[in-house]
């Protein structure tokens, strides 16, 4: 029994598409021309790049409705700054620093000489670093508490102790009648059983500023003077020294935002190379150099065009925008194979308008549907919760629109021009014309380099590259066995569990230095502050987020209860806490004060707070009323960004728990954790959009419903494999690796959606004759274009960016997975799993035998 087709849309698009190559086909010169002006009045918008790039790690790269944003909104209004009083616990942002990590060289003792006398010299040039023609030094421009500048106290601990240093305790230490927790700052500590110090490999040291206003432009220049300082500073030879300010993280994003763009142009170089060298011809008038060069130069004038407009408009431009015209490289070159491959089936000697219209008619439908659901999917994008991913969207949807009008008007324009250049049998190079038989009196050297317009007599087409060849005469019969399908359908099924035992193996998390580059030093700072200092993580605020009696005794001991069950929890030191209240507790006893007693509770709390100024910054008090509070953990063992979103989730839960109290967690970096509990859920949302784009335009373009959903159900598969294989290669599923992720996936449909409507489209009777008939049209032009992508992105491999690399990696992934979906997986399962179209071949072979015997 016969499909049933839908050709309600294919049908009149395909005669739109053929009056639009003949019309091409026709006027060549305009199509050709207007897109070369259009391209050089919109790139013109290039020389607003620096002011539209915007690479802010907060805004661009976590989630615009993070629930830590939230936090951090109640914390900022409900515990404002004690300029006089500066904490470092207690910073709701990152602060206003200059931070350094000293190291010890062959893995001595930092803390012994001489490597410390290397820190405290190091230590006082920085001190000594002034501003404003020596007016304003770090003395001016500290952060400080209780009259004095917040200092390293590590320094006064290990000098106080030169002769003792076991005297030492670690992780907390009692210095001049205070505890110091030493966590933060000494890494590599190994202690005696008594918990005092032996040895440490790294110390790191802040120089934290006053965030006023007034003093802003100062404390700029002092960071900076900072920055040189380190820069220059070569005399250390028993320590290794790298350092970083609050602002390193940012300028050096900032600075690198188009260091994309010479990757570009050498990807651009290497596709153009491999285009060429798959597009000659041994004969001299179907040679198609130029056709490749100009297939690849259209796609980059619908970057340069794309992009120039939305930098007109005043879109900001991300780094991760730079991935963008490497995508679209891929989109045109596949654009370009095909366009030629159909050109090469039409009849020479037909006028090139009628070549014109008979490509159009085959290759352009293929390439609407994939160029309509990238649109579709990138458009859906511009709704993501990241900003980042937004930019990234709008760029790409419009390249790929500009990359899909280029194909058809400036790239078919030139295959139209180059039409009638073979037309005339004029030469590839010097478009002279030149014999098609080769002289017997002439040289060897003149045949093959003189003569040429040879093709196929018996179909009056171009003769076919013996690629092609090789999938009609050899790969498709050779697919099409049985015992192959078989092999083949096993094959898929071991992929297929592969991946899926790989899905679960891939990790969340990104580093945030790993969008800096390699050697920078913000990466190096990093680096060694996950080496060396991972034993403890960040102080984190447990705030009560609402009004609470805290004189109620059994309400007391139900919220300690909550507390307790924080310090049990797997990534929380038990030992290290901070609680007012119980600090407040302990008071009253010694006092023998009715703390359960609510004006007691309160009429005292001014005169503790006198005792201890820093705790008052965690009590709200207005009125009668205590409106929030908050209370201190240490977190531990924090090694790496999965750790990082474990620890998160246990906390929430943990605070979720609590009956008595509405319970916040929060910590500065915890704005950038909140992109962890949406990655997952956004790409699971993307591809799931993807899919069912996917289907609704393919159900209506291409005309059998089965074969379809076969090419949806391919999105699938690829993703599956990629995911799976992802955790193979090293890569995390994160906010950058997302993006690349979901283009990718959007991009892998292309070799499965071409290969399915080939074979819908072939005149063959039987689904095997179909599947070797698309494998004999397509599979060149589908090995071409993912080769020469994957050659040019190679490049990417070797650049010092993460996000290079990672898009590098997927792309290899999606594009080697979505080849061999398209060439070897698809085939098969569309002569295995579809039905044959004989019967309705035989009725319009009956309806055509019926027009002829009545005229």
């Amino acid at each position: 029994m016969g499909c049933r087709r839908t050709d309600c849309i294919a049908k009149p698009l395909s005669g739109l598409f053929e009056k639009l190559g003949s019309l091409v086909g026709s006027c060549p010169f305009y199509f050709f021309i207007i897109p070369i002006f259009l391209s050089a009045a919109l790139g013109g918008g290039f020389i607003f790049l620096k002011d539209r790039e915007d690479n802010d790690l907060e805004q661009q790269f976590t989630p615009k409705k993070g629930p830590s944003k939230a936090t951090r909104a109640f914390v900022r209004e409900k515990f404002p700054y004690n300029d006089s009083m500066f904490s470092e616990d207690r910073l709701y942002e990152a602060g206003n620093f200059a931070s350094l990590i000293a190291v010890s060289t062959n893995g001595s003792n930092v803390l012994a000489n001489p490597a410390f006398e290397d820190i405290i010299r190091l230590n006082n040039k920085i001190l000594n670093i002034t501003v404003n023609n020596g007016t304003l030094g770090f003395n001016e421009l500290c952060a400080k508490a209780n009259g004095e500048c917040v200092s390293n106290t590590i320094l006064k601990i290990v000098s106080s102790n030169e002769t003792d240093q076991t005297s030492i305790t670690y992780p907390v230490h009692t210095y001049r009648s205070s505890s110091v927790f030493l966590g933060p700052v000494l890494g590599g500590v190994i202690t005696d059983v008594n918990g005092s110090v032996v040895s440490a490999q790294a110390v790191k040291l802040f120089y934290y500023l006053e965030s006023q206003e007034s003093m802003a432009e100062a404390s700029k220049l002092w960071l900076r003077g900072f920055k040189e300082l380190l820069l220059d500073e070569t005399d250390s030879k028993h320590t290794d020294v790298t350092y970083c300010t609050s602002k390193s993280r940012q300028e050096e994003i900032d600075s690198h935002t188009t260091d994309g763009f010479p990757l570009f142009l050498i990807t651009y170089a290497c596709a153009i190379t491999f285009s060429v060298i798959s597009c000659l011809r041994l004969d001299n008038v179907r040679n198609k150099v130029w056709v490749a060069v100009f297939g690849v130069l259209s796609s980059g004038l619908a970057v340069l065009s794309s992009l120039g407009l939305l930098l007109y408009i005043g879109v900001p431009f991300v780094i991760t925008v730079a991935n963008s015209p490497f995508l679209i490289l891929g989109i045109g070159l596949n654009n370009m194979f095909i366009m030629v491959s159909d050109w090469q089936h039409t009849n020479v000697k037909d006028p090139v308008p009628k070549r014109m219209a008979h490509t159009y008619k085959e290759a352009i439908m293929s390439i609407t549907i994939t160029a309509l659901t990238d649109v579709l999917k990138f458009s859906i994008g511009v709704k993501s919760d990241f900003p980042s991913v937004q930019s990234f969207c709008i760029y790409t949807s419009t390249s790929i629109i500009f990359c899909y009008i280029y194909t058809i008007t400036f790239f078919g324009a030139f295959l139209a021009l180059n039409g009638r250049r073979e037309s005339s049998n004029r030469h590839w190079l010097t478009c002279m014309k030149i014999s098609s038989d080769n002289p017997n009196h002439r040289s060897e050297v003149y045949n093959i380099c003189c003569v040429g317009g040879d093709y196929d007599k018996n179909t009056g087409a171009e003769k076919k590259q013996p690629a092609s060849n090789f999938f009609k005469d050899y790969y498709g019969p050779f697919l099409i066995k049985p015992w192959v399908k078989g092999a083949v359908i096993f094959l898929y099924l071991v992929y297929l569990a592969t991946s899926i035992l790989g899905c679960f193996q891939v990790q969340q998390g990104i580093e945030l230095y790993d969008l800096a580059a390699d050697k920078s030093h913000v990466t190096r700072y990093n680096r060694k502050d996950r080496q060396h200092f991972y034993d403890y993580g960040p102080s984190v605020m447990v705030i009560v987020s609402e009004e609470f009696p805290y004189w109620d005794k059994t309400k007391r001991y139900q919220l300690q209860g909550c507390i307790e069950e924080f310090r049990r929890l797997q990534f929380v030191d038990e030992d290290i806490y901070t609680s007012w209240l119980d600090s407040y507790l302990s008071y009253g006893q010694e006092r023998h004060l009715n703390l359960d007693d609510k004006d007691v509770f309160l009429k005292n709390l001014s005169h503790f707070f006198d005792l201890f100024p820093f705790l008052k910054q965690d009590v709200n008090l207005t009125g009668h009323a205590i409106h929030a509070s908050r209370f201190f953990i240490q977190t531990v063992d924090i090694a790496n960004a999965s750790m990082e979103i474990e620890m998160l989730n246990e906390l929430k839960i943990t605070a979720g728990r609590c009956r008595v109290a509405k319970l916040l967690v929060y910590n500065q970096e915890f704005i950038f954790f909140d992109q962890y509990g949406v990655v997952v859920s956004s790409t699971i949302k993307n591809v799931g959009v993807i899919t069912a784009v996917m289907l609704v335009i393919s159900l209506l373009l291409i005309p059998n419903p089965v074969c379809s959903l076969w090419v949806t159900c391919s999105i699938g598969s690829v993703t599956a494999g990629v995911t799976g294989f992802m955790a193979l290669w090293d890569v995390s599923l994160d906010s950058i690796s997302m993006i690349i992720f979901t283009v990718c996936i959007g991009f892998t449909v292309d070799f499965s959606a071409h290969v399915a409507y080939a074979f819908v489209s072939s005149k063959k009777p039987c689904p095997d004759d179909k599947a070797v008939d698309a494998l004999s049209n397509l599979g060149y032009p589908i090995l071409q274009g993912a080769l020469s992508t994957i050659l040019g992105v190679s490049v990417l491999a070797t650049s010092s960016f993460y996000t290079f690399r990672t898009f590098f990696k997927i792309f290899f992934l999606v594009m080697f997975i979505g080849m061999v979906h398209g060439l070897v997986f698809i085939p098969v399962f569309l002569t295995s799993f579809t039905c044959s179209s004989e019967k309705d071949d035989s009725k319009d072979r009956s309806l055509k035998i019926s027009k002829q015997t009545h005229f």
